[in-house]
Formats: C-alpha cells, sequence, structure tokens
C-alpha cells in the first residue's frame, strides 16, 4: 500500500481483506469510524462480538461507556475518530496474536497517514504495548503522555477493563480530563 489511497479505497481493502485467519471467521471487518479531520485517534485492540456483528467499533457496553466518558469532557463520536489495531474480531474474543497484529497493522498506518492526528490514545494495554513501546505498563504508566514525531501518545484503561472493576473509573475520568487539555493545548 505505498500509493496514496482515498479513505474510501482503504475500506475497501479492510472490508474484502483475506491476509489472517481472522478473515475467516468473521462476519464483518470493522473499520474505523468517526471524524476524518479530528485531531485525536482512540486505538483499541480488536473488534468484539457486537462490533463484529454491527461492523461499527465500540459498540455494546464499552462504547456506552466510551461515550460517557467523551461526553464528561465535552466531545462525541463526530468530534473523534476511533479504530482498533485488528480489524476483524478474534474468536471466543482473545487478544489478537501478534502476526495478526503485523498483519493487519499497514490498514492503522495509512488510517492514521489519512488523518495526521495531533493526539492518539491507546485504549487498553494491547494497542499501548503494539503502539507506544512493547513494555508499557498500563496500570503504572496510563494517563501519562509522550511525544514521537509531533505527535502525543497517551494510554488508558480500555473501557471493558473499568466495566470489570470499576474502581478504575476515577483514574479513567482523569485520563480523559488530561486528553481534553492535551487537546486544548495542541489545537490552537
Amino acid at each position: 500500500m505505498g500509493l496514496m489511497y482515498s479513505y474510501g479505497e482503504l475500506k475497501d481493502f479492510v472490508d474484502h481483506c483475506g491476509r489472517c485467519p481472522l478473515s475467516q471467521t468473521r462476519n464483518r471487518a470493522v473499520m474505523g469510524k468517526g471524524n476524518l479531520h479530528s485531531p485525536v485517534l482512540f486505538i483499541a485492540e480488536a473488534p468484539g462480538r457486537n462490533e463484529d456483528r454491527d461492523g461499527i467499533p465500540f459498540t455494546g457496553r464499552s462504547g456506552e461507556l466510551f461515550d460517557r466518558l467523551l461526553g464528561e469532557i465535552g466531545m462525541n463520536r463526530e468530534e473523534i475518530y476511533l479504530t482498533n489495531i485488528v480489524k476483524c474480531h478474534p474468536p471466543g474474543n482473545r487478544d489478537p496474536k501478534p502476526e495478526e497484529q503485523e498483519t493487519c497493522i499497514p490498514y492503522l498506518k495509512y488510517e492514521t497517514l489519512l488523518l495526521r492526528p495531533k493526539l492518539i490514545v491507546c485504549l487498553g494495554r494491547i494497542a499501548a504495548q503494539r503502539i507506544i513501546r512493547p513494555d508499557f505498563r498500563i496500570t503504572r504508566e496510563h494517563g501519562t503522555f509522550l511525544e514521537r514525531k509531533h505527535v502525543w501518545l497517551t494510554a488508558v484503561y480500555h473501557p471493558s477493563a473499568v466495566l470489570r472493576d470499576e474502581t478504575k473509573l476515577p483514574q479513567m475520568q482523569e485520563d480523559f480530563r488530561r486528553i481534553r487539555e492535551k487537546l486544548d493545548e495542541t489545537v490552537e
């Protein structure tokens, strides 16, 4: 994918992708969704069962919590872009394997090139370890920022982790407030 493709062409590649075994078990590939001019890009690891059915990232309870967290900082999905490292649902909701991530990462790189975000937010450990660095510790480092190639990077807990352990919610809310502050600083 060396040439410049449009968003529609990229979505078509993703929708018809057969590059890894996940394409054999999915119902639908799940391309990212949102504002293509957004300064902020949220990246999770893979579509879940609901997303596989709906073809939309972050539906179900995780999506509801994500929308609530956005709302608390005065934002909504129309203002952001949301995607996954892997575009197909791993069977049984397992973590995507490194080779599946590797096969799918060109799509994410292309989405990022098309979007040119000022801030990338990794949702969860797997995304953080893939995007920020392999030994990223989400429990210790969530909500911290680093700059790489003029883009700010941060990671927060995955909404499903907060649903499993509600004591993480205040930390997640604080991390979202920091994301808002960083965006306001970065985008004059």
